[in-house]
């Protein structure tokens, strides 16, 4: 067997016995303790100390160059899903279960799984009751959705408390470019309008080449480091308070899963950077100016680039309702929720029938006028 990478650390099990019982304790979220479901007794997480440097930020060139020898690691067992590919850490040592993201059964994979270590979490400030209490009412407003499935999720099972992986990137940026700068100017031309001559004003763009540079720190640019949930949820989700990041450490994990990171750091930092480019597209047209701007090149030179893995807190729910599968999830810090909306047939069918009644209703009285 090879020897552990360096910095590497052993498989975390993220239990926590109560020292009055020894029972498991879990985190509360909205504090920064844990306790005991069992006999209530309560114990703080240590804070950091003045000097600790857990939040740093990490080299993302050395990182790509040696990943294992430049960066702390840990190795744990993980749940896959057959389904949705989502590779997942339960709470306490569950061995087997159902996939937070689909609802489908999973059991353990073979071997461990060594990734980076994350440098900090968000601790969930939502209980599972505030979110559920949140999912309810944007189901409530949704008028079309099944009533069956609104039941069915306000009590079926427990929401499932998860923390999800992200990448987030720091650089500098200078930019230069050319392209075009349009001012509009109007041109007077007559035209023959109901068989008559009229004048009208007619836009008309005046382009000058231009060329210049432009500056921009980018910080914690956050990529989502997971395909289990699309997209299109997960950059609803925010705003996330990053400032309120505390350094990693297990006792936030305590009573919740953990999803482990499937985006790789150079394809989650490909990402980024695309969203940075767009970014400094913005800027460049703003510093063009004019009425209209044309961008024919853009160079742009990175330095200072530099990375952490996060975790974020998300509340969950995976239904099958009549053999589909529906997700929702709600953001663990603020309450902010989304999810997979069904249609239902007859709401809608009965909705047109009540638009088409008004309408012939409307039309039967200007009739009679």
């Amino acid at each position: 067997m090879p020897p552990p990478e360096t910095g590497a650390i052993s498989a975390p099990q993220h239990r926590f016995p109560c020292d009055a019982c020894g029972a498991d304790m879990r985190f509360a979220p909205g504090g920064a303790a844990m306790v005991c479901d069992h006999c209530g007794n309560r114990q703080e997480i240590a804070g950091p100390g003045p000097w600790d440097t857990a939040l740093n930020e990490q080299d993302l060139a050395a990182a790509l160059a040696a990943p294992r020898a430049a960066n702390p690691t840990e190795e744990r067992p993980l749940l896959a899903c057959p389904n949705c590919g989502a590779e997942v850490a339960l709470a306490g040592d569950a061995y087997a279960g159902e996939c937070p993201f689909c609802a489908t059964p999973m059991v353990t994979s073979t071997g461990g799984h060594r990734r980076f270590k994350p440098r900090g979490v968000l601790p969930f400030a939502l209980d599972e009751q505030t979110a559920r209490a949140a999912m309810s009412g944007w189901l409530g407003r949704l008028w079309f959705a099944p009533s069956g499935l609104k039941d069915y999720a306000r009590k079926g099972r427990k929401l499932d408390g998860i923390y999800v992986p992200y990448w987030t990137f720091d650089a500098a940026t200078r930019s230069s470019y050319n392209g075009e700068r349009g001012t509009v100017y109007y041109e007077t031309r007559t035209v023959m309008r109901d068989g008559k001559r009229q004048q009208v004003s007619v836009p008309k763009v005046r382009w000058r080449s231009v060329s210049g540079r432009v500056a921009r720190a980018f910080d914690d640019v956050l990529v989502l480091a997971s395909h289990a949930l699309p997209k299109h949820y997960t950059d609803a989700l925010p705003p996330w308070d990053l400032a309120a990041l505390e350094p990693y450490a297990p006792e936030y994990l305590a009573g919740f899963a953990a999803e482990a990171y499937t985006v790789p750091l150079d394809d989650g930092y490909t990402e980024a950077r695309g969203l940075m480019d767009e970014v400094i597209a913005r800027d460049v047209k703003f510093d063009i100016g004019g009425d209209r701007q044309r961008i024919h090149a853009i160079q742009t030179e990175v330095s200072d680039a530099s990375f952490k893995h996060i975790l974020l807190p998300v509340w969950m729910a995976a239904y099958k309702y009549r053999g589909a599968s529906y997700r929702f999830v709600v953001n663990g810090r603020t309450g902010r929720v989304q999810g997979e909306r069904p249609w239902s047939a007859w709401k809608i069918a009965f909705a047109v029938l009540i638009g088409l009644l008004i309408a012939g209703a409307f039309g039967y009285v200007a009739a009679l006028q």
